[in-house]
């Protein structure tokens, strides 16, 4: 079964700015789930598992969208392996939220929850993810994480690997800043709001717009260039 990410570069789930995506993604869980009711995980990790969070999600994907959802706790309460796996088990999609992406991470490789996500992914539950949750599965991430610094500067911190080079989320808010700090060489790709990145086994088909956009940039001799990926299965996908 094919490998998918979907990856938000930012909005908010909460006033349904992303609603427009979400819709894109259940179907995507949907179709997966084949004759029975879909099952969406959400990890709230970089939010510290919180619970407004997963609330909101619920609202959206159950409300909206006729998923069934579930959390995967791992902060507050004590860690049951048994249960986590089966929630595991039962998922369609997993949904990474934002947050502070180096403390996620931290806390993933010190407990097993990034493993049991990761296993989900290779056997092909559909993994979305939003900002934090966006940016982790790449070689390097560009990330105001509060676990390196005070939370309002951004810096780039190594992540996962799974997908190659780097990424950059809220890129419309970050365009300036970030051609700053981009190293000359490898090509990152940067996520403005509203836009949903579709990777199928690690390779980069298209983006889902909502208002925004994504682009592969890189810096060449000081220059920094742009170019847009296409739509993945064009506008009146949303």
């Amino acid at each position: 079964m094919d490998r998918i990410f979907v990856l938000l570069g930012g909005g908010e789930l909460k006033t349904k700015e992303t609603l427009a995506l979400d819709r894109a993604i259940g179907e995507m869980a949907k179709r997966r789930a084949g004759e029975k009711r879909a099952n969406a995980l959400f990890v709230g990790t970089a939010s510290h598992d919180l619970m407004p969070y997963y609330n909101t999600f619920h609202k959206t994907y159950t409300g909206e969208l006729d998923i069934k959802t579930d959390v995967a706790l791992s902060i507050y309460t004590e860690m049951n392996a048994e249960k986590l796996d089966g929630k595991f088990a039962k998922a369609d999609l997993i949904y990474v939220g934002g947050g502070d992406t180096v403390f996620m991470l931290d806390h993933w490789k010190r407990t097993g929850l990034g493993e049991r996500v990761l296993e989900a992914y290779r056997r092909g539950v559909i993994v979305a993810g939003l900002s934090a949750g966006a940016i982790c599965w790449f070689e390097k991430m560009y990330t105001d994480s509060a676990s390196v610094g005070d939370g309002t500067n951004y810096t780039i911190q190594s992540a996962l690997g799974i997908l190659p080079g780097g990424a950059c989320p809220h890129y419309g808010q970050r365009r300036s800043d970030f051609a700053e700090t981009i190293p000359e060489g490898t090509p990152w790709l940067c996520m403005e709001n509203n836009a949903a990145v579709v990777f199928r086994n690690e390779t980069p088909l298209g983006v889902l717009k909502n208002g925004g956009t994504a682009f592969f940039v890189q810096k060449n001799n000081g220059q920094v260039t742009e170019t847009e990926l296409p739509d993945f299965f064009g506008s009146d996908a949303l």
